[in-house]
């Protein structure tokens, strides 16, 4: 019966780390990836001189095995190790967290509020129209002038559900229609702040109630104020109502109908505009400093934001031509005005901040600033009211303490002086 040059070495390699015998060290390598080496029995010798050919000795100067291949990463194009200078690196996996929050994120959707606020007549509802590319005033009715007077400020919202590439954005916009519209606008704010608290309020009793996982988010996270560029600056009504509503929400101030004025007046206007925002200690959306590492594009695209403000616009929801192209503008007998030609007016840029760079920073500044603010008035007014309440019930306490040593001393006295 023939015998097998390996097969005197089975149980030998199998029993090799159960008998603790020594191997060569390969550095770099891992204990559990190092080749496996038979012992060496006395017949051992005359075996690898017969079968030396056939078997050959185990080479430890080879280089270490690669590592087990890692498995595919289910984000395609967004992982981080699909590289090939990473393929053969050891790494833990935590780089692949961002695409875990971008995945989630995507899956559960988006929400975000705006409220648009000014006077009728501003291009409001049409503005948003073309922010958005949707109609979210279909089944509105106009009012003429008569009904105008009498009305008051009514808060008005519109939900509308738009899906982007695979993301879904939950839209929500506030209206005011019938502000600034009356004789005597005295306090016409005052609704608009009002509703404001009650969104803050309604999320703070969710988020200190028992069942908090679906919490719906209804919060203003940005407020774009028209102002009429039919005047010199702000008016009183203007003034009155950022400083009212600054400490609430982001106030992002809009020079509305800037068709209607020239370049040089635009210009001249906005620089007005500033200078009273900041005289009025009027406290509108900062716009986040750039980072260091920032690329110089993305800080020119930021001073060019920041130097914008009031963002001059125009709106139009109608397609015309234009040099061969259909483009959204207004057409007039002595010109076509793109809406989206930034050397015509700001939409682009307004539309860049407040949906493709600064929406998540908008609702970052309304839960860590504005809605933390309100949190910390509740929570303050209500420690307030229990060590109120606290002090009366001891003051209580201690009256009817006293009450009743006087009554025990009176009738004490009155007891001795009967016995006497």
């Amino acid at each position: 019966m023939g015998h097998h040059p390996l097969a005197h070495h089975g149980p030998h390699r199998a029993d090799s780390e159960g008998e603790g015998l020594s191997r060569p060290h390969t550095p770099g390598t891992p204990t559990f990836l190092r080749p496996a080496v038979a012992p060496r029995g006395p017949g051992d010798t005359e075996h690898e001189s017969r079968h030396g050919a056939q078997r050959g000795r185990v080479d430890f100067s080879l280089p270490s095995p690669i590592s087990p291949s890692r498995p595919k990463s289910p984000w395609g194009c967004y992982d981080p190790y699909d590289s090939t200078e990473d393929q053969d690196k050891e790494y833990v996996g935590f780089a692949t967290l961002p695409n875990q929050v971008h995945r989630k994120s995507v899956k559960k959707g988006f929400d975000f509020t705006l409220m648009v606020s000014g006077e009728s007549g501003l291009g409001k509802s049409t503005l948003v129209n073309s922010l958005f590319l949707t109609d979210l005033y279909k089944d509105r009715n106009l009012l003429n002038a008569e009904e105008r007077i009498t009305q008051t400020v009514e808060i008005t919202k519109h939900t509308v559900d738009i899906e982007e590439k695979g993301v879904k954005l939950k839209l929500t916009i506030v209206d005011t229609p019938g502000f600034g519209d009356a004789v005597n606008n005295t306090e016409c704010w005052k609704s608009v702040a009002d509703y404001i608290d009650q969104q803050f309020e309604q999320y703070f009793r969710d988020e200190s109630g028992l069942n908090r996982k679906n919490i719906q988010d209804n919060r203003v996270h940005c407020c774009l104020y028209f102002i009429s560029p039919f005047g010199h600056g702000l008016r009183p009504l203007d003034v009155e109502f950022m400083k009212a509503l600054h400490e609430k929400v982001n106030i992002v101030p809009v020079l509305a109908k800037a068709d209607t004025l020239t370049p040089a007046e635009v210009k001249k206007k906005k620089i007005k505009i500033r200078e009273e925002i900041e005289q009025y200690g009027i406290k509108i959306y900062q716009f986040p400093d750039c980072d260091s590492d920032e690329d110089e594009d993305f800080k020119q695209q930021d001073q060019e934001l920041k130097e914008s403000i009031p963002f001059a616009v125009i709106g139009s929801n109608t397609v015309v031509e234009a040099k061969g192209k259909r483009v959204r503008g207004r057409l007039y007998p002595w010109g076509i005005v793109e809406v989206e030609n930034p050397a015509h007016c700001d939409f682009v840029k307004l539309r860049n901040m407040l949906v493709r760079t600064h929406m998540q920073d908008l609702k970052d500044v309304t839960r860590e600033t504005h809605y933390e603010n309100y949190r910390a008035h509740c929570i303050q007014s209500m420690t307030r009211m229990v060590v109120k309440e606290r002090n009366r019930k001891y003051a209580l306490a201690r009256t009817l303490h006293h009450a009743y040593i006087y009554i025990y001393v009176c009738v004490c006295i009155y007891i001795f002086i009967c016995v006497m």
